[in-house]
């Protein structure tokens, strides 16, 4: 079969199978820095909660499930958005299967071919080919430590306007403790962006998987919380939070949006099992109690990993984030993120490039943008604090000569 069997979006795709990147597919002594896998000591124990699930509800749960999602565990959720400040019903939920399936259908709603997005450089590295197999234009605007630089974004689409250009659909950000950087975006910046989508007509998607994965510091208000005209998707999940394999997120939006979401959503219902068992975990007293164990241990990790970096690789920098699963390095300029990768893949660390999170992949870059050439990505989540000690030492002994 030549391309041309394929459609469009397809016909670029590879055919080779994605190298081994599951914890329990690496070579023994392999220490995981790459993916935000959670800390298996922190999965927790839903055995009564699923027993429960599947005696006491076992009707609900082994059937075909509402497609909008089970509306005790949609009240809940929309309980937990307005304790942050959101004014939300079970109606303004939709039930997915993780938030990449949320986004997914956002983007099904939103986008056809040639339509143009606008992403942070860099932004989240899963989320690029889901963007890209819509045929989007992508539009990367810099960022700095409060997060999206919105003056940046404003020039950019006054000039495409001036050029007879597209006005963007969307504009995607993840706005609490920013894959990969960490940053968070200041109120200020959050106000503006809002301001600034609203007068020109472009949703916001709001990808927010490590909200309450905060260690320190003041929440501050989410993007929908701060939405007054309908423009805001907020997509969440609880793989960061209690466990990915749950395959449970959502996405919060208008009413008027949700109905029309439910259309594209061709599953038959995320798992009713898996929504008992987050519903019955979520109102139970074990649920604050495990959000606390979560915070402490990875605000743990985090600073073994920070305290790591600066005492074996000196001469790079790095931002302490106040919460989430990464630390994002700027190795020093000669340095390069692919190359130091490698590099540390063949003394047994996994980590991710910089070169990753860019979704121009070698193209021209905006102006005041993250360099993508000497940067890589560090999770400390799935890595325990002694493999956290072990896997830097290693990357020091790569890091020294080339930094020297």
């Amino acid at each position: 079969m030549n391309d041309k069997c394929f459609a469009r979006r397809a016909a670029s795709l590879s055919t080779s199978f994605p190298a081994p990147h599951f914890p329990s597919e690496l070579a023994p002594g392999t220490i995981p820095f790459d993916s935000g896998f959670a800390a298996p000591q922190l999965l927790p124990d839903l055995a009564s909660f699923a027993v429960d699930a599947l005696t006491r509800h076992r009707e609900e749960t082994l059937q075909y499930s509402a497609t909008q999602g089970q509306p005790e565990l949609r009240g809940w959720i929309a309980g937990l958005m307005n304790e942050d400040g959101c004014a939300l019903t079970a109606e303004n939920i939709l039930v997915v299967n993780g938030a990449k399936h949320g986004l997914e259908l956002v983007c099904r709603l939103l986008l056809d071919e040639g339509d143009a997005i606008v992403v942070t450089a860099p932004t989240y590295f899963t989320a690029i080919p889901i963007f890209r197999s819509f045929g989007v234009e992508f539009i990367e605007i810099a960022q700095d430590g409060d997060g999206i630089l919105v003056e940046e974004l404003e020039r950019v689409l006054v000039s495409r306007r001036a050029e007879g250009l597209k006005t963007p659909k969307l504009i995607y950000n993840v706005a609490d403790f920013h894959n990969p950087t960490g940053a968070t975006m200041s109120a200020q910046r959050r106000r503006d962006l809002i301001a600034l989508a609203e007068t020109d007509g472009i949703f916001v998607v709001e990808d927010t998987p490590y909200r309450r994965v905060r260690f320190e510091g003041e929440t501050i208000p989410s993007l929908k919380a701060l939405d007054a005209s309908g423009g805001v998707f907020h997509v969440g999940t609880f793989s960061k939070l209690v466990a990915p394999g749950l395959r449970i997120g959502w996405v919060a939006a208008e009413a008027s949006l949700i109905a029309r979401l439910i259309q594209l959503k061709s599953d038959g219902g995320s798992s009713p099992l898996m929504q008992r068992i987050i519903y019955e975990f979520g109102s139970s007293p074990a649920f604050p109690a495990h959000i606390q164990r979560v915070q402490d241990e990875y605000r743990r990790r985090r600073d073994r990993m920070v305290a790591a970096v600066r005492r074996n690789l000196p001469g790079v920098r790095l931002s302490v984030p106040e919460g989430g699963y990464y630390v994002w390095i700027e190795l020093p300029p000669q340095m390069d993120g692919d190359a130091f990768a490698a590099q540390a893949a063949a003394a047994g660390v996994n980590l991710i490039a910089g070169s990753k999170f860019f979704a121009s992949a070698g193209g021209a870059f905006p102006r005041n943008m993250i360099s993508p050439k000497n940067h890589v990505r560090l999770s400390y989540s799935y890595a325990t604090p002694e493999q956290i000690d072990e896997g830097v030492s290693r990357l020091a002994r790569i890091y020294e000569p080339v930094a020297a």
